[in-house]
Parts: structure tokens; C-alpha cells; sequence
């Protein structure tokens, strides 16, 4: 009886690891750094990996109707092996949709030149439709897109505020900081809030990040930009859709740099300076300048505010945005839903709408207009604001 008690145990416990050690792909893939002529592709495995997606053009055909181009994660000449896999495609047409797939093929052992591959995990194309996403375009005649901001990993509430959320109703998705609470680990970013948005829309809808100052925190907020790559590299950049230029900032971190709370490892300070630089010089580049409309996204507003953080924003970025001729700014943190119309505050030449933890901003551009609708958690329309084209004041 005992030898077939231990017999058991054995077997159990032999069970329990291959189960662990099934491979597989354990976040998304969502959808980062879209532009005219790129988008990058992001997911995770449960094992170190070599990962590729397979590209089609839009159209009613199988997925297996031909061979499909193979796009690798590649650095300096080499393909790349790990767990967190970035897949950027090139050579896009604009305003074009494409299906794709996602593969990644296991590692089991790497030495020398010698490599070990295992299982292969893949998105699937056979008893569901590949996944697709549309390229931006400045041509576009419109563009429709959603705010949400301070979401704090309520999940709840995220699935309220952007349940509806279609390729139909909606071109891009930003998120205006403070997603989370703390990123100790890397899985906080998932459980946190990627999970639900790769679940409601981020597989197919392109996602933009403004940090907020809460990414900034915790031993993971370092590698919080290989999960959310841009266009230029930072956590600041622009980019156009429509008849909208995006200018996304990054305010960092809302206490003096010497504050006891960030343990003499801030330095936000001399990174606001350089960004101002950047600002700068990016506001008169003719992709911004020849935008109708021009929306800059920060989390902290410089204003509300007598803490160091928005008050060094204010000084450095303030007169910049004014020059720029922006329409409207577009912030967070406070929790409180506020809208401020331009020249209500000294210094800010332009209006400044604060979103709630609770709220949602709904917006549609067109090169006439800007309509901005406010939705609480039932969907309910709580104000709306419009910005016509050469009139600074909306209503």
C-alpha cells in the first residue's frame, strides 16, 4: 500500500511540473508605436523564446491561402531570444489595414552556437480571425479616440469606462498615466491593467502612454518603456492622426527629486529640462505645425497644484505650449474632473481639461472641430466641450 502511495505522489508531482512547464504566451499581444508606416507588436512567453509575426493584407482569404512574410524582433544583426517579445513592422502603407499573427518558438537550450528549440505557441488563426489594425494616416478626414487616466488597477472600472470600444467607433486609445499603483514587479503591469485592455481592444487598437508619476515607482518603473516603446525612443514624442497633432509629455514625478520617498534615485529635474529642449524644437516641425488641431497629453497639470512637480512643469513646458498654439491640454492626476478654459489661469494660454478617475474622455476631430464628451462609469454623458478650428475658447 505504501509503495503505491509513494507511486502516486511521484506521478503527481511529475504531473505538476510538466504542467508548469507547458509552454506558452502569457500576455497579449497589444499593440504600441503605431504610425504611418510601423506599428510594434508586444507579448510575452512563459519561457525564453524566439518570436515572429506573419503579416497579411486585409481581405476574405484564409490565413493559410499563402505563405505569409515572417517579421522577427531583431537588434544589431541578430534575432533576439527572451520572454518579452517587440516585433516592429515596417514598410506599412498608411490609413491600410493588415492581419497578423504571432509565433514564438521555445528555448530550451542556448550554448555556443548551439540552440535547443522546443514547442511553438501561436495566436490562432484557424477557429478565429486573425487579428488586424489599421495604420494612421494625416489624411484621414477624422479621428475618434478615448482618455482614461489614475485607472489605480481597478480593472472594473476600465472595463466600464472602455467596454464599448470597437474598431468602428474608435481609432487609437491613450492612457494618461497612473495606470497602476507601484510597478514592484513586471506582472504588475498586466494584472494591473493590460490584461483588460488587451481583452477589450488593445490587440487591434493602438494604445499611447503618457507615464504618470506612479509608473515612476517601484524596481520594475525602469523597465517600464521595454513594455511600451514609441516612435523616438522616450516616454515623450508626438505623432499625427487626421487632422490632430498629439503632442504626449511626460510631467515625472510630483515631489523635489530630493524627497526621502523616491530613495535618491529621482532625477526629474534635469529630465523635464531636456524634454523642454525637445519640446521645443519638435512644436515647429511642419508635421505639427500643419496639423489643424494640436492636443498635448500630460498627466500632472501645471496648475492645481503648489507641489514641485507641477510647478516645474508649469516653468518649463508652460511657455512652449503657449507658443505652439495648442487647442487644448489633456491631464490627470488630481482625480478630480475639472475643465479650465484658456486665460482662467495666468500663463496658460490655452484650455485645460483634468479627466477623473472615474471619467472618460470620448473624442472625435474633425478639421473643423473638436468635440470632447465626458462619460462617467454608466456611460452617462456628464459635459461636453467643443474647440472649433481658429477659435481658442470652446464652450
Amino acid at each position: 500500500m505504501q509503495k503505491y502511495f509513494l507511486l502516486n505522489i511521484v506521478l503527481w508531482i511529475g504531473s505538476a511540473a510538466l504542467a508548469q512547464e507547458t509552454f506558452s504566451i502569457t500576455h497579449g499581444p497589444y499593440i504600441q508605436n503605431m504610425g504611418e508606416n510601423e506599428a510594434t507588436i508586444v507579448w510575452t512567453t512563459s519561457a525564453d523564446a524566439l518570436s515572429w509575426v506573419e503579416l497579411a493584407p486585409d481581405g476574405n482569404d484564409s490565413f493559410y491561402a499563402r505563405e505569409r512574410p515572417k517579421h522577427y524582433q531583431a537588434a544589431h544583426g541578430s534575432r533576439t531570444i527572451g520572454k518579452l517579445h517587440k516585433v516592429t513592422l515596417t514598410g506599412l502603407q498608411p490609413a491600410t489595414r493588415y492581419r497578423y499573427r504571432i509565433f514564438s518558438k521555445e528555448v530550451l537550450k542556448y550554448k555556443g552556437h548551439k540552440i535547443s528549440y522546443g514547442e511553438i505557441a501561436s495566436s490562432d488563426v484557424y477557429r478565429k480571425k486573425p487579428y488586424a489594425f489599421t495604420t494612421l494616416s494625416e489624411k484621414k478626414q477624422s479621428v475618434s479616440l478615448r482618455v482614461v487616466n489614475d485607472i489605480h488597477a481597478k480593472n472594473d472600472n476600465l472595463k466600464k469606462l472602455l467596454g464599448d470600444v470597437t474598431k468602428e467607433n474608435t481609432d487609437l486609445i491613450i492612457f494618461n498615466g497612473d495606470m497602476v499603483s507601484i510597478l514592484n514587479e513586471e506582472n504588475d503591469i498586466f494584472s494591473g491593467f493590460m490584461n483588460t485592455a488587451t481583452e477589450l481592444f488593445a490587440s487591434e487598437i493602438p494604445l499611447f502612454y503618457a507615464r504618470g508619476n506612479h509608473e515612476t515607482r517601484g524596481k520594475a518603473s525602469a523597465l517600464f518603456f521595454d513594455y511600451f516603446p514609441t516612435n523616438n525612443g522616450h516616454c515623450y514624442y508626438t505623432f499625427r492622426q487626421g487632422p490632430v497633432a498629439f503632442l504626449v509629455l511626460d510631467s515625472g514625478e510630483d515631489k523635489p527629486d530630493s524627497d526621502i520617498e523616491y530613495a535618491e534615485l529621482a532625477d526629474f529635474d534635469r529630465y523635464r529640462t531636456q524634454q523642454a529642449e525637445w519640446i521645443e524644437k519638435t512644436v515647429k516641425t511642419p508635421q505639427f505645425q500643419s496639423a489643424p488641431f494640436r492636443i498635448a497629453v500630460m498627466h500632472i497639470p501645471p496648475a492645481e497644484s503648489t507641489w514641485h512637480g507641477a510647478q516645474d512643469v508649469a516653468d518649463k513646458f508652460l511657455p512652449l505650449l503657449n507658443d505652439a498654439n495648442i487647442d487644448i491640454l489633456l491631464c490627470g492626476h488630481t482625480h478630480n474632473l475639472k475643465y479650465i478654459p484658456a486665460g482662467e489661469i495666468s500663463r496658460i494660454n490655452f484650455p485645460l481639461l483634468i479627466n477623473d478617475d472615474e471619467t472618460c474622455l470620448r473624442i472625435v476631430a474633425t478639421d473643423k472641430e473638436i468635440t470632447i464628451d465626458i462619460k462617467d462609469l454608466t456611460g452617462k454623458t456628464l459635459a461636453t466641450h467643443r474647440i472649433e478650428k481658429d477659435k481658442r475658447n470652446p464652450e
